[in-house]
């Protein structure tokens, strides 16, 4: 039930010089399903990530962060590899699931010839219970044997859950005269919310970026992106997003977030961050509507935020979405109780794409409920909130609440 979701085939997806994907079968909690990927590194890539704020983050969580601290050190190896399980998150699992975690890396440092601080694991499926790891580890050699530069597709495969389509996207932009290639994949379809300071990003470009310039871009990406989308309101406990800069492209390094390499290959990142963020709101569970919460002429970003995430939070707006229902004194009510204290009703205006809805905090004595819900019934809506305080905007992307939505999530464990 994907709304408008883009056709994605493989011959799309751009290898990246220098890094190569491989899967594997490992009946992790399905038989005969894509469940472990590896992706390698070749030696000289940076590496770098957010991860979830939710204080009751997965295993992985925790080794990534720690291995990524460990690779910033001066003198030490730099990541080389990342695995990634589905089926089962390795969250709320303790320390056992914390050794667990360390055992999958240090299985793949053993056959790949490379120390245990090297690897970064990711997990994503169902919380509280144990992380099969013989199996896990037992899939390790033939994800390995299946390594190729081309199998972006796959690896977008192998990440899925409740996802109904595997997410993805390539581009290449030239900047000062070279070409850059990137390439990267995302899953996620329910409990969204990312909040990075279960959804997973892995982005890869072949340009040469410094450490700390890669650290920036990173986070700079997922606030404009990742963090501007939700499903549910809930952030899981394993959400990562990662930025790998190969160096195996001909663009001298970028080496200071000033230079005028390092704003177009930032704004291409973000590009192809907010493409892989919006198809996971495309796929997300039960949705029918694809939706844009516009909030502008705020005070500050973070309060046109806040009340952005009101609206697509509310089960009441997302139902009424998905009824086609124009009753939008849903959307009023949740501004109102975004937390914004000193805001001044009577200045509001909200849109419905290109309908004034509500005028000067009241009804536009002009608007006819069948203008509300000529929009209402598209696949693709714009609410736009004008605050009349300020010149800050912000954007988010979210989607509709269906009776698909509790199915899948009363089902998911079975």
């Amino acid at each position: 039930m994907a709304v408008n979701f883009p056709l994605i085939n493989a011959e799309q997806l751009l290898p990246v010089a220098g890094v190569t994907l491989g899967w594997a079968e490992a009946a992790i909690r399905k038989q005969n399903r894509k469940d472990v990927l590896v992706i390698s590194l070749e030696e000289g890539a940076s590496v770098s990530g957010v991860f979830t704020a939710n204080r009751f983050c997965a295993a992985p969580v925790i080794v990534s962060r720690e291995h990524l601290e460990h690779a910033r050190q001066p003198g030490r190896p730099g990541i080389r590899a990342l695995v990634v399980n589905t089926g089962n998150a390795n969250a709320g699992t303790g320390e056992s699931g914390l050794a667990h975690a360390r055992e999958t890396c240090v299985e793949l440092a053993r056959l790949t010839g490379l120390n245990a601080e090297q690897i970064l694991p990711f997990s994503t499926g169902v919380i509280l219970e144990p992380l099969p790891v013989e199996r896990l580890k037992a899939g390790l050699p033939a994800a390995l044997a299946n390594r190729q530069a081309a199998h972006w597709y796959q690896a977008a495969e192998t990440i899925m859950t409740t996802d109904t389509l595997p997410k993805a996207a390539s581009k290449q932009v030239t900047i000062d005269g070279h070409l850059v290639t990137l390439s990267g994949i995302s899953k996620g379809a329910g409990m969204i919310r990312p909040n990075m300071a279960t959804m997973l990003g892995f982005l890869a470009t072949d340009a040469t970026v410094a450490q700390p310039v890669l650290d920036t871009l990173v986070k700079y990406a997922a606030d404009r992106s990742f963090n501007c989308i939700t499903i549910d309101g809930d952030t899981s406990t394993n959400d990562s997003f990662i930025v790998i800069a190969s160096g195996k492209g001909s663009l001298p390094a970028i080496t200071s977030t000033d230079s005028p390499a390092y704003l177009a290959l930032r704004d291409a990142v973000v590009e192809i961050s907010q493409t892989l963020a919006q198809l996971i709101i495309r796929d997300g569970e039960g949705a029918t509507k694809f939706m844009t919460v516009q909030v502008e002429a705020g005070a500050s970003v973070e309060e046109c935020r806040k009340i952005a995430y009101s609206i697509g939070h509310s089960p009441l707006v997302k139902t009424a979405f998905y009824a086609s229902d124009p009753n939008l004194g849903r959307i009023l009510a949740a501004i109102g109780y975004a937390g914004v204290d000193d805001l001044d009703v009577a200045k509001i205006d909200l849109y419905l794409d290109d309908v004034l809805v509500a005028r000067a905090g009241g009804r536009n004595p002009d608007y006819r409920e069948e203008d509300g819900q000529r929009v209402m019934q598209q696949s693709e809506i714009l609410v736009r909130v004008v605050l009349g305080r300020g010149a800050a905007a912000a954007t988010i992307w979210t989607c509709d609440l269906s009776h698909d939505y509790v199915s899948i999530n009363a089902d998911y464990r079975s």
